[in-house]
């Protein structure tokens, strides 16, 4: 179980520790920047040191590191429930499925976590810099994403114009529901882009 909260002090096992400063991080990087949270924050708020920290993970990158793999991994699981398809067969899948199908997926699972659409959101952004720690990680997935969404069905073929297209749309209509998340219906207005932009 993780326990999160100011000055915990509580005693747990390596992973659930693990587990602990990953979802603090997390929250914190999401509100504040990478840039803006220092080790010592994230101490703080799981009770310990900075030393304690570092001993999980080697330095703030490295832990930065962790939590977008720890994010990614979470979100390729809630995509394959949601699609049905087996975790470890998601990408070979996504050519079956359509395009659309796999889009309203993914955009129905950001509608319920607004945190995490805020980290990458914020991330994204900071790590446009090339000494940013996950410059290189974001460039590889964006090339990824192209990859995976140019290789839905779609009427007439996928293509990666298209890919970005739609990338560049639900990411659009992200930023403007973190915005203003009572007045932008996310579903909704992805719903009513799509119809406009994916061939059916």
């Amino acid at each position: 179980m993780v326990v999160r909260g100011r000055g915990t002090g509580t005693r747990m096992s390596r992973m659930d520790r693990r587990a602990q400063i990953i979802e603090v991080a997390t929250t914190l990087i999401s509100a504040n920047g990478y840039w803006s949270v220092s080790l010592h924050d994230i101490g703080v708020e799981c009770g310990i040191t900075d030393a304690a920290v570092l001993h999980h993970f080697g330095s703030k990158e490295n832990l930065l590191l962790a939590v977008m793999e720890h994010r990614d991994e979470a979100d390729r699981s809630a995509l394959a429930e949601a699609l049905d398809v087996p975790l470890e067969q998601l990408y070979e899948s996504i050519p079956a499925l359509a395009l659309a199908d796999v889009c309203t997926a993914m955009v129905g699972r950001n509608a319920r976590q607004p945190e995490i659409v805020r980290l990458y959101t914020v991330l994204s952004a900071e790590s446009l810099q090339p000494d940013h720690p996950v410059h290189g990680y974001f460039r590889e997935r964006d090339q990824r994403a192209v990859r995976t969404f140019a290789s839905a069905r779609v009427p007439g073929g996928g293509t990666p114009r298209l890919a970005r297209l739609v990338l560049a749309t639900m990411d659009g209509l992200q930023l403007r529901w973190l915005r203003d998340p009572d007045g932008v219906d996310l579903v909704g207005e992805w719903e009513a882009a799509a119809a406009a932009i994916i061939p059916r």
